[in-house]
């Protein structure tokens, strides 16, 4: 359940006492994980508690209402309540016992009012909708009733007065002695008899033009009340159908060419208000591109915020043709080329993740009508889509140009995620899953769970052609209402062979946008930088997270690859869902016309060269969850596999065959054991506590934590011995998971 939490400040914060019509003070609501506590003004009138930014807002914007009539309010300890109204909870927390006693009490009173205003309120009447009611009227009104009200105060006291009277005449009466007196005290008594007859003739004449008066308003304010109601449901139906309407323009946008890119770019040397710090000049034909790029001591801070339009030239010889054409297809020797289609079943995930916002996506439970039939250690293994390009730089004799490649690889691995808006399947603790192409390309890659919350795999990747990889990933991931954020933790290390070189960089943050409405896209946005940790040689990578009124081409990346001593050497550009270029830095100096003492450096270049190139998809894609040519043969059965690899899962291969009701069934059932087994593990480890034994902690079955030597840093690597288990099939230490 989604939870507002509000405190208010200490009495300085000026909040004002219960009054005739308002209560209003400073307090703190809680809006997000990211913003915290924030300073809003509270004013609780008229049956309803609203809040602005500040006490100016009250003329023109209300942040939210709170109708009081079907509010719950609970009093907690420790100066807090909560207040629950359709289905959706407030907890609020006064600075101190007299303030929260105040709150309460005033929210009570107002609540109270506002249920019997609502009880006595009468809908019938032959009036028709009124527009809202004039302020003249309702003063009017107002008045009039305020004096009927004077009225009927006068009456009383004139009833009680000669009711006592009265009384006392009847009293005096009863106890005459002579006869003689009689008359006048009878006398009397009809007079004080008329005159109270006379004064409550006057009182209920007057308590009825009160309640005839009453009941007349009451129809009207009624009728405006509902007026007002129709129009605020016809203005959020309006909202969400702008919002519907801007996400088709977003979509329209980014499925759009790109026809502003040349034409509608900054003339040469001017400088737009989001690239001040940048400047590009087109080449001329048989001559150096000249790039602007910010100077060395700042490249950590700016990134190159356009990409370079050159004229086709000549490739650099330092590289071979060969080596630059990578546009062929790998050539998939007996794998599948295609899986069931995906079924077409509808679910509203808002009515799911509604009451989940600010928690890990790990901890959602989720049917798998929101995966894909692939678990999160295959989506690792993705990564290996273009091994071609370690391949050459496997080759390369120049650490920088093996930093561009390296780069390009780095780059490479985001492009299959372009419509992969999919979730993988988290995968059990101890579930493995292995990629043996060796030989197709030359690799082979294991990949184990170890461990569960929070969710962290290791991967290790070695190759015949001169290079090994590997990496521990944590994923963190949240929820942030209409958008969900992952962000990869952990470092990815790559060592070549023949040069010692080994190189270090983490993954950039992945958003999957429109979780409310609309068609869900998927942005990645951040630095990499990527370091050679033998040559102190560095790689700095933006990625520019996606806006509706940029200009640039969208999903952009741009680079500068630079040695040790700073010294910038190529400039890479392209986009991280279609392909990466680069472009030798031949001369760089200093350009002119800075302002704000912002300093720029002009790079001359050689025209760019082709690094990377997306491969096409594979047809009828859309309907096989947009799947690669590598993804599609990532679940296909194979023999002689552990019994622990993501291909036995059975939930996801029910999923991968269309029979979706069965796989949530399979989902739920290896969920629940997981959780048996570790709620059986904790009840070990403290009875192990218990009886003073040292607890043992869950140990990865192929791998094991060691600190790397020239890094430092601490992480699980490959212990070796699967491929040989696999020879021999001998997997009895193996747990059984499925």
């Amino acid at each position: 359940m989604t939870e507002l939490v509000v405190r208010t400040l200490p009495s300085s914060s000026g909040v004002q006492g219960p009054g005739p019509d308002t209560y209003k003070g400073w307090l703190f609501k809680w809006t997000n994980y990211l913003k915290g506590y924030q300073r809003r003004w509270f004013v609780l009138s008229n049956g309803l508690l609203s809040y602005y930014r500040t006490q100016a807002e009250m003329a023109h914007t209300c942040r939210g209402t709170i109708t009081l009539a079907t509010v719950h309010i609970e009093v907690g300890d420790t100066c807090h309540f909560v207040l629950t109204s359709g289905g959706r909870s407030y907890h609020l927390k006064a600075g101190s016992e007299g303030e929260c006693q105040q709150w309460v009490s005033a929210l009570q009173q107002a609540k109270a009012n506002a249920t019997q205003m609502m009880h006595h309120s009468d809908d019938s009447g032959d009036e028709g909708p009124l527009a809202q009611p004039d302020r003249a009227l309702i003063q009017g009104a107002l008045k009039t009733l305020a004096s009927k009200l004077d009225d009927l105060s006068t009456c009383n006291e004139l009833i009680g007065k000669h009711g006592a009277a009265l009384q006392r005449s009847l009293s005096e009466l009863e106890d005459l002695r002579a006869p003689a007196d009689g008359a006048d005290k009878l006398k009397t008594v009809n007079e004080r008899a008329t005159l109270f007859r006379i004064t409550s003739n006057a009182m209920i004449n007057a308590c009825q033009d009160f309640v005839d008066l009453a009941e007349a308003h009451s129809r009207r304010w009624q009728r405006s009340l509902q007026y007002e109601r129709e129009q605020r449901h016809h203005l959020e139906e309006t909202i969400e159908q702008l919002a519907k309407q801007h996400n088709s323009l977003e979509r329209a946008w980014r499925e759009s060419p790109s026809t502003h890119n040349r034409s509608e770019r900054t003339p040469e040397g001017a400088s737009s208000e989001e690239n001040d710090d940048i400047e590009f000049f087109d080449a001329m034909e048989d001559s150096p591109a000249f790039i602007t790029v910010p100077a060395n001591d700042q490249l950590q801070h700016r990134h190159l915020s356009s990409t370079q339009s050159v004229t086709s030239g000549s490739l650099s010889s330092n590289w071979s043709q060969e080596d630059n054409d990578n546009s062929g297809m790998y050539l998939r020797r007996g794998r599948r080329c295609r899986i069931p289609d995906k079924p077409n079943y509808s679910l509203n995930l808002w009515s799911i993740m509604k009451n989940c916002i600010g928690k890990e996506l790990s901890k959602i439970p989720m049917p798998v009508n929101f995966n894909e039939p692939l678990s999160m250690l295959q989506r690792l293994s993705e990564d290996l889509e273009y091994s071609e390009l370690l391949d050459r730089a496997a080759r390369c004799e120049s650490s920088l140009e093996q930093m561009c490649l390296v780069a390009a690889f780095s780059v490479s691995s985001y492009s299959t995620t372009i419509n992969r808006t999919g979730k993988p399947f988290n995968p059990l603790l101890g579930e493995t899953y292995e990629l043996d192409r060796l030989e197709e390309y030359g690799y082979r890659s294991i990949c184990e769970q170890i461990n569960h919350h929070p969710p962290a795999a290791a991967h290790h990747v070695i190759s015949q052609r001169g290079w090994t990889l590997w990496q521990e990933i944590t994923i963190d991931s949240k929820f942030r209402g209409k958008y969900i954020s992952i962000m990869p933790l952990g470092s990815i290390h790559l060592k070549f062979n023949a040069t010692g070189n080994h190189y270090v960089w983490s993954k950039v943050t992945s958003t999957v946008h429109n979780i409310i409405v609309g068609k869900l896209w998927i942005d990645q946005s951040g630095d990499i930088i990527i370091v050679n940790q033998r040559t102190k040689d560095t790689c700095h990578l933006k990625f520019s997270p996606y806006s509706y009124f940029s200009r640039d081409v969208p999903r952009k990346v741009t680079g500068v690859v630079t040695d040790s001593e700073g010294s910038a050497h190529y400039i890479l550009s392209g986009t991280w869902d279609d392909k990466i270029e680069s472009a030798k830095i031949i001369e760089s100096s200093h350009g002119c016309g800075e302002t704000e003492g912002k300093q720029k450096t002009v790079y001359q270049t050689l025209p760019p060269k082709l690094l990377w190139k997306k491969y096409p998809l594979p047809e009828n894609a859309e309907n096989m969850y947009y799947f690669s040519s590598l993804a599609l043969s990532l679940n296909e059965p194979e023999d002689a596999v552990a019994p622990t690899d993501s291909r036995l899962r059975p939930d996801q291969r029910l999923m991968e065959a269309g029979l979706w009701d069965e796989a949530n069934t399979e989902k739920q059932r290896l969920e629940e054991r997981q959780r048996l087994e570790r709620r059986k593990k904790e009840a070990q480890a403290n009875l192990a506590l218990e009886e003073g034994r040292e607890v043992e902690s869950y140990q990865p079955q192929w791998f094991h934590k060691r600190t790397d030597s020239e890094t430092g840093d601490s992480s699980y690597v490959y212990r070796g011995g699967y491929w040989e288990a696999k020879e021999r099939q001998d997997w009895n230490q193996c747990p059984a998971i499925f």
